[in-house]
This record gives C-alpha cells, structure tokens and sequence, in this order.
C-alpha cells in the first residue's frame, strides 16, 4: 500500500520508477537531507508508487523512468545562501579542459590543415580528403519540399528581424561647430561554428549565418562536423547556401575554432568566432580570445538551460513538454519550473514530465538532465520573476494568466516567450529571434546574437574653427589637470594660429 500521507511524503525523484520515501510528521517543506520535500496530495502519492497499491500508470512505467522528476524548494523558507546556491550552475573545471585543448590549439598553428585532417580522423572518425569546401563549388542539395519550406520560412523570419536591427546613422552637433556620429562597419571576416554531435543543427547555422550576412561581411566560414562519408549535411548546406556562407570547414571541435582562428592554407583567418559548442569549444574559443591570434569571440556559452515560470492557468502537458525541449539537449541542460503562486496542479505537471519523457527518443538524455534540475514555489509572480532574475537563465518562460504584464519586471535572460501559445521551440527555430544566447548565467551581462554582433562602431567627429575656439579651452584645461602637456598644445597652438590670423581689429 502507498505510505500514509499524514505520516510520510515522498521526495520528488523517481530512480527506476519507484519512490524514496521520507519520514515527516506531515509539516510542508521540511527539511531533509538538502532538499525541500513536502506531504503528497493522495493523487500524486499514487501516481508514484508502484508497489500493489500504486497507479496502473506507474505500474506500467516502471524501469522506464529514470529520475524524471525534480527536487523541490520554497522561495520564502531559504536563506539568502541557499538561494545563491540553486542559481548557481554546476561548476566546470576548465583547467584540465585547458589541458587536452591547448596542445591541440598549437599543433593547428603549427600544422595547419594536416592537424585538422588528424584530429577529424582520431575523434569523428573520419578521414578527410579535403578540409575546406568553397560553398559556390557545391550543388544545391536536395530536399524534401516540406524540409526546404521549413527552412525558407525560418530564413524570411530570421532575416526581417535581424534587418530591422539596423540603427540610422546620427550626425550631431553637440555645439556649434562640433559634429559627432557613430558609423557601423561589418567584421571583415567571422567564423561560425555548428555543432554536429548528438543532433544536426541546421538551423544554428542560420541563427549565424543570417545576421553576417545582413552585415555584409565579406568572408563567411562556417566549420561543421561532417559525417562518417565526410560529407556536409545537406540541411547544413542549404542554409548555408542561402545565407551567403563562403567556405564550409568540414571539423569540429577544438580544431575546428583553432583553424578559423590561425587560418591554415585552405580556411581563411577570421576576426570573430559565433556559435554554441561543448566545453572542449567553448575552451578553444576562451584560450584563442586571449592568443596572439587576434580573435574576439562572441560570448562564453554552456549546456542550454530554461527557467519555466507556471501559475494556476498553465496548462500541465504545455510545461511538462517546455520543460522537455531543453533537458533533451543534453544530460547537463539546466531545467527550472517555478511556480507561482497557488492552485498549480504540480502533480499533473510531475505526471506529464514522466509521461512524455517516456516517449521521447531522447528522454535518456532528457532524465539525466532532469536528475538535477529543480522545482521552485514562489508566493507570486513578483517573487517569481525576482528568482528569474538572479538566475539569468538562457530562456525565459512566462507560462501565466497575462503574461505581458509582467515584461517590465524582467532584467535578465537570453530570450523570453510570453503566453501559453509561445513555447520555447520557435525560438530555437523559426520566430525569428536569435537562439545563440548567453547561458551559464552569463545573461547578466551578455546579449544575444544580433545583427550587432557581427558589426563595429567607428565614432567620428568633426570641428569648424569656430567649433574648436568654442571647445578648445576647455578641452586644454582637462589636459592641464591630467598633465598631458601635448594633449594641450595640440589645441593651443591651433588656437593661438586661428588669434594670429585675425585682424589686428578683432584681436
């Protein structure tokens, strides 16, 4: 029979379909053993047994579930420690990562293309013929039209956002004679890295290929994994076709952003490396950043995560699946579900995860992730969004009555989908917003991919006589102060030339 609810609960973690149960006079959120467990409505203590007594459903599931439920706190009873605790993300020890990738780095300086070509055979297990692809060599790859309509729509969206991102130049003049403008130049050669591991991301390649492509820049090098032919994923080729791509580097990893990085003789040096990766990319990106190779990244990246914010109206099978949609990415996505305020039927949201985890082709991946995600029970949607926003998460969902209400409180997150018709997915594919965005809760401070990212400002100013008589003392007074000696001659030897030429009258 199911433990008696007024005696025990059970925590909110399924390992092989059964139940860890706890002994608890009944009192909500005690705590034990690090987690926040509370008693079970007799509905979901049911669900989670499985012995005689438990749900058929269980029952059924047994074996197949492997920790597909989350542990669970309430905001108000943690201390500001505790707190600072879940928003932080599991630690990386990027000192061995450093390890394996700085040789790697060196030996694509040193060796070029022969290295690419050595370590595409040692970790994809492919043996390339040739590394670089010039994309105009190429045919145009065959698609099944409903792929390509996909694609095009996701293309048409993807462009119109990122073309309306574009800012108008402004001439000022800030006083008389003293004009300043800011104009926009693209990055004359960017790299873009798409990931191929255990997912084909032809719609990352868009993500990144649209924005360079708006900017005009000139040498577009896209670097993917090819597949065990050592071909280039026709889905990848067709975006990248589309989006004006010139070279497609068939490597990943390390290797791949060494040699956009140095250049090799047949992949053309870039100025700025975009695009997700796993930890042995994102440390290449991190080491070449700070080389001699004189190249910026776009921003640290780290497993993908999302924060679902879920009030009374949401519905169960829409949060269960938002939440799913990232713990698939990978065993070290990030999954959180806040709850605001009472009335959410949490064990149907438990149900659905488990159900439609069981389902899922990658609901191994999905559990693992789960394994160490988390539930949170805020009070309301003020102290929901306050959570928000010391975690800074990737993606942002706001699953509530009146979601836009609540845009204004919102000071950090990658992206953010209002409303129970917005889920997560059409952001990673076709909205037109950008999905490369700051995780690890680098949101604090980073944006996402824009049109931006792939532009430089050049500031301009230009003075009259009568402008730099009208600045030119103050400005030589700020050198004074500083110490600057040149600074000030630089502008009084212009003033007094501009006093010599005037007329013995106006002096």
């Amino acid at each position: 029979m199911c433990p008696s609810v007024a005696k025990e609960v059970v925590v909110l973690s399924l390992v092989e379909g059964t139940a860890h149960e706890s002994k608890d006079g009944g009192r909500n959120y005690k705590r034990k053993l690090g987690l926040w467990i509370r008693p079970l409505a007799t509905k979901e203590a049911s669900f989670l047994c499985d012995d005689e007594g438990g749900s058929d459903y269980a029952r059924r599931l047994k074996g197949r579930i492997v920790r597909s439920a989350m542990k669970s706190y309430k905001l108000s009873e943690l201390t500001h420690t505790e707190v600072d605790s879940l928003k932080a993300r599991p630690r990386v020890d990027f000192s061995s990562i450093f390890s394996v990738v700085n040789p790697i780095v060196d030996d694509v300086r040193c060796r070029g293309d022969a290295a690419v070509i050595d370590y595409t055979a040692k970790f994809d297990k492919v043996v390339l013929d040739k590394v670089v692809e010039l994309v105009s060599d190429l045919p145009d790859p065959e698609l099944d039209p409903a792929v390509r309509k996909a694609f095009d729509v996701a293309y048409s969206n993807i462009y119109a956002f990122h073309d309306a991102q574009r800012v108008p130049e402004k001439d000022i003049e800030n006083m008389t004679g003293v004009r300043c403008k800011r104009i926009a130049r693209c990055i004359g050669a960017v790299g873009l890295y798409v990931p191929g591991g255990t997912a084909v991301l032809p719609s990352t390649a868009l993500m990144l290929s649209v924005p360079a492509q708006i900017a005009g820049c000139k040498t577009i090098v896209l670097a993917t994994p090819p597949g065990r032919d050592g071909s280039i994923c026709k889905e990848v080729l067709y975006c990248a076709k589309k989006a004006g791509v010139t070279h497609i580097l068939k490597a990943g990893g390390a290797q791949a952003v060494s040699a956009m990085a140095w250049g090799t003789p047949s992949c053309p040096k870039v100025e700025k490396i975009f695009g997700p990766g796993n930890q042995y990319v994102t440390a290449a990106k991190m080491i070449l950043q700070n080389s001699e190779a004189m190249v910026s990244i776009d921003m640290p990246a780290g497993p993908s995560e999302v924060l679902v914010i879920a009030d009374k109206h949401a519905n169960p099978v829409h949060v269960a699946a938002d939440l799913l949609s990232q713990a698939e990415h990978g065993p070290d996505s990030q999954v959180v579900l806040v709850i605001a305020g009472d009335g959410v039927d949490i064990d149907a949201i438990q149900a659905e995860v488990s159900k439609q985890c069981a389902n899922l082709p990658r609901g191994e991946y999905a559990s693992k992730a789960l394994s160490h995600s988390f539930v949170v029970f805020a009070r309301d949607m003020v102290e929901a969004i306050s959570f928000s926003n010391l975690y800074a998460p990737e993606h942002l969902i706001i699953n509530v009555q009146d979601a836009e209400r609540w845009e204004g409180l919102i000071e950090n997150a990658g992206s953010v989908f209002l409303g129970q018709w917005t889920p997560e997915s059409v952001g990673d594919y076709a909205s037109g917003t950008n999905h490369v965005l700051p995780t690890y809760g680098y949101a604090r401070m980073y944006s996402g991919v824009s049109l931006d990212s792939f532009l430089k400002y050049i500031t301009v100013q230009s003075l009259t006589e009568e402008g730099l008589k009208n600045i030119g003392p103050h400005v030589a007074k700020m050198a004074e102060v500083e110490g600057l000696e040149a600074h000030k001659r630089a502008v009084t030897l212009r003033l007094q030339e501009i006093e010599a030429a005037l007329p013995a009258s106006l002096t």
